[in-house]
């Protein structure tokens, strides 16, 4: 007896006894009604009585298994599965609601579904996370019902599951398959064309069909009597570090993620890619002090140590300290490198703050500023005008994208290269611009 405190009407038990309700009303004026009551309202709570015997004849009717990764993909569909068995003897009616981790805000889904008895059901959905960090899947709960729908049964099913929501591993080995597998042109991946001067000798070959004819080496050939090629091999354990910035100016949402959430994705992409190509990745993350650090390695542990970094990575709130940066990289990192620095500049003025420090950077290093466009503002600019006030907003918008527009052009007349992207072509942009800086050599 001690599930009966779990029992609940449902509104069609309500529904019956108001109908009961209106025949006893109506018997005053039409008396042969009283029986019909009568034998109505014995009727119902006879079903009702039986309801509740069925819903509660088992402790533990349905069995409830959740089956998902303990590792989730930031901004990425993850599917999950609930697989729901009736280990009663008869049928049941249930709902199933799923026990979402709180912080994702996300509301709570309904599925409905009646299994005869033996019988089980197999619930998948998609959930799409809008964070990183750890969370804890809840219990799923349950409303049991029986054939006769006048009461139901609430039980909640201990499922609690931690997960770790990390950087989108499926965005990492898709621009891998892309840039390896020669695929690259069909998502904006430019085809780029070595021009020689980072390529270093490795060996002296004989002469096969398909070999360039300058390579040939005709000292060797007149010595052996048969041609002779130079072999090269394109140089490598070159230091790529991806710089990001945690400050304020990188919380600014674009479709659910926020800035600092496109970066550290882009990062784990182009580490990924850097270390595919031979060179040694790393890592620093900043704002108004030094977060991680990661020096540059081409260890085969080195990208789980940079997904590790990047997964419970959270904004500081404050402003970026960009001398604090160009003080920590002169300490850090001795050799020669290519930086590429993951920020946002929404004024010239806040940009003009940061420059002598991002010039003094780009004489030591190969730094590349990356930052971004915003896709609202594009919206807003290029959207049909219907009235002034739309009006106002498209010339508003217009000039903020211009001020975007002119802060990448000072940067560039700086000699720096610069990355002005949308959210979503950033990981595109970024590996673009690194086999284009591997193909001049400025690496």
């Amino acid at each position: 007896m001690k599930y009966l405190k779990n029992i609940y009407l449902t509104r069609w038990f309500f529904t019956t006894y108001v109908t009961v309700i209106i025949l006893y009303v109506a018997a005053y004026v039409l008396p042969f009604l009283s029986n019909v009551a009568n034998v109505v309202l014995a009727s119902i709570a006879g079903l009702t009585l039986l309801d509740i015997l069925v819903v509660f004849s088992s402790a533990q009717p349905l069995t409830v298994r959740r089956n998902l990764t303990s590792r989730l993909n930031l901004g990425e569909k993850n599917l999950i599965s609930l697989e729901v068995e009736n280990n009663s003897k008869q049928p049941i009616s249930f709902t199933l609601i799923e026990g979402y981790p709180v912080e994702m805000q996300e509301r709570s889904e309904k599925y409905d579904a009646t299994l005869l008895p033996g019988y089980g059901k197999k619930i998948i959905y998609t959930f799409t996370p809008k964070k990183r960090g750890e969370f804890i899947f809840g219990n799923v709960h349950l409303r049991i019902r029986s054939i006769f729908f006048l009461v139901f049964r609430k039980i909640e099913i201990p499922l609690e599951q931690r997960v770790r929501v990390y950087p989108s591993v499926k965005e990492m080995k898709k621009y891998e398959l892309l840039v390896f597998k020669q695929q690259r042109t069909s998502i904006g991946i430019k085809r780029i064309r070595r021009l020689g001067n980072t390529s270093e000798f490795e060996q002296i070959k004989n002469y096969v069909q398909g070999d360039e004819i300058r390579k040939i080496n005709w000292k060797a050939t007149s010595r052996k009597n048969e041609l002779q090629v130079n072999q090269y091999q394109e140089e490598q354990s070159q230091q790529v570090y991806c710089i990001i910035d945690k400050s304020k100016s990188m919380e600014m949402d674009f479709n659910g993620l926020s800035m600092l959430d496109y970066a550290i994705n882009s990062t784990l992409v182009f580490s990924n890619i850097a270390l595919r190509k031979g060179d040694k990745a790393g890592l620093i993350t900043y704002a108004d002090k030094i977060g991680t650090t990661i020096s540059a390695e081409r260890s085969g542990d080195q990208m789980r140590r940079i997904q590790e970094a990047l997964y419970n990575q959270k904004s500081l709130f404050n402003e970026s300290d960009f001398e604090l940066l160009y003080n920590t990289i002169r300490r850090v990192i001795k050799t020669r490198s290519l930086l590429v620095l993951f920020t946002n500049f929404e004024t010239v003025f806040a940009m003009r703050r940061a420059l002598p420090m991002l010039r003094r950077l780009n004489q030591k290093h190969a730094l590349v500023v990356v930052f971004f466009q915003n896709t609202e503002l594009q919206q807003l600019a290029y959207q049909p005008v219907q009235n002034s006030q739309e009006m106002y907003q498209a010339i508003v918008a217009e000039k903020m994208i211009s001020v975007k527009s002119s802060i990448a052009r000072e940067l560039n007349q700086n000699g720096i290269n610069t990355i002005l992207s949308l959210p979503q072509e950033l990981s595109v942009n970024t590996i673009n611009k690194y086999l284009e800086l591997k193909a001049k050599g400025s690496i």
